[in-house]
């Protein structure tokens, strides 16, 4: 008889693990309530990420003239932006649908909940429906943190999902949260011509980041007329009658015409029966002692995505969602590699763009580690001269000994496809003479890559 796997949510990790293990020879089921292909990504990620594309053509028509083109003037069309992204996610959603469909997976549209240990009950349009499982997946994501002095009316107050687009674009949009989620909604909001207060609780955006990278970012916003409140904390939001009134913990109030909160998310796991399954969770609501397999307490239900409590990007999730499979399916050897959240590549989709990976510079000198740091302009490739943007950097990290990779960041165009190089490199334990020895295209911004790296 084949293994019995139930996945609980069609995100990134849902849609993979049931991928797998179906080819693998499971019988899947796969229960999603909202959109396969998860709601956190085509509902967030891809949305927001279609939005900054819009902004990017409208900056991009802001430096024709640097191509000897007379410069043009780009409108933002609302319901065409709305209609696009729309079209986008159901296409996507349909995609992911009919490679399942294809693959003999079981759709079930609805929520899960555990009412034992191998036990889930799919509640449908339908009625319920009681399934015996042999292994189950918990990727339910998650939602916006929304903190107690805040009431969210989804008009003048958004969370993030209210804001893709929102129903008219903000004439001040207050952004609290200066985070990944909040930087890219500063940028794609300034982008589309919007006045925008930034509310950053610490001294520098990107708190987390290598100081040189928020830098070089906080130094666009303020180019491009972002006024930046440093060193609040927001702990209230007024609703007047035309707009919003933002107050922080110093004293200081920002009144502007709406406010967005990106401050985190929690795991959605409240529906989910879980104790009648047995699986214990911590106080901020994640599964305790989750193994390098990604199974819970109960050593048959796994978690992965933000339910798990690991680096909370969809590439991580969907590699979760692969690996949980092969081990849910008996594939686990002893040579199996786990997953290395510390090798996994990152990007923030601002202008310039930001991507890193590996070990971060402030980490290495705080722990008295020995590097190499190298560190080349964007404005030292030909390419980045052609396509009329040299702002940026590429900085390369390595062992000054064995001259093996151990990080990288970039900053600007492209970013996000550059860094692959750099990931693998970390990843694989290359050194640095394999990137200089590398025939790279000329010109391209990939070169900036081999210089770095010397």
């Amino acid at each position: 008889m084949a293994l019995r796997f139930v996945i609980i949510g069609g995100g990134p990790a849902g849609h993979q693990a049931a991928t797998y293990a179906a080819r693998l020879g499971g019988q899947v089921t796969l229960i999603e309530r909202d959109v396969v292909g998860g709601a956190a990504h085509l509902w967030d990620c891809v949305p927001s990420k279609a939005m900054i594309a819009t902004g990017g053509a409208m900056s991009f028509l802001q430096r024709v003239q640097g191509f000897g083109l007379v410069r043009a003037q780009g409108q933002v069309d609302l319901d065409g932006l709305r209609a696009r992204i729309t079209n986008i996610t159901s296409r996507l959603a349909g995609a992911t649908t009919e490679l399942l469909e294809s693959q003999g997976v079981r759709i079930l549209r609805g929520t899960g909940r555990f009412v034992g240990p191998n036990r889930v009950v799919a509640d449908t349009a339908d009625g319920s429906e009681e399934i015996e499982a042999d292994r189950v997946l918990i990727a339910t994501g998650s939602r916006p943190r929304i903190p107690d002095w805040a009431e969210i009316d989804h008009h003048r107050i958004l969370t993030t999902r209210d804001a893709y687009p929102p129903p008219e674009l903000p004439e001040h949009l207050v952004v609290i949260g200066s985070g990944v989620t909040g930087v890219e909604f500063v940028h794609m909001f300034s982008s589309l011509g919007c006045r925008v207060t930034l509310i950053v609780s610490r001294q520098q955006v990107l708190p987390k980041k290598d100081a040189e990278v928020a830098a070089a970012l906080e130094e666009n916003f303020l180019q491009r007329g972002v006024n930046l409140l440093k060193g609040a904390k927001a702990i209230g939001i007024d609703r007047l009658d035309d707009g919003v009134r933002v107050r922080c913990d110093d004293g200081r109030v920002v009144v502007g015409s709406h406010a967005l909160l990106a401050i985190g998310s929690i795991p959605n796991v409240d529906q989910l029966g879980l104790g009648h399954a047995g699986v214990e969770l911590d106080e901020r609501g994640f599964p305790v002692n989750v193994g390098h397999h990604l199974e819970t307490n109960v050593k048959h239900i796994y978690v992965a995505g933000d339910v798990s409590g690991k680096l909370p990007l969809s590439s991580v999730a969907a590699m979760q969602g692969r690996k949980i499979a092969e081990h849910a399916m008996g594939l686990h050897t002893l040579d199996h590699r786990h997953l290395d959240y510390d090798m996994a590549a990152s990007a923030i989709f601002t202008e310039p763009e930001i991507a890193d990976v590996g070990l971060p510079e402030v980490e290495a000198f705080n722990l008295g580690r020995k590097i190499r740091v190298t560190k080349v302009p964007m404005a030292a490739s030909p390419k980045a001269w052609i396509d009329n943007d040299t702002r940026g950097f590429v900085k390369i990290l390595s062992d000054p000994y064995t001259g093996v990779v151990l990080g990288g960041s970039i900053v600007g165009g492209h970013a996000a496809e550059l860094i692959a190089v750099i990931a693998v490199a970390v990843t694989n334990r290359l050194k640095v003479a394999d990137i200089i020895d590398s025939l790279l295209v000329h010109p391209s911004l990939s070169e900036l890559l081999a210089d770095a790296a010397e």
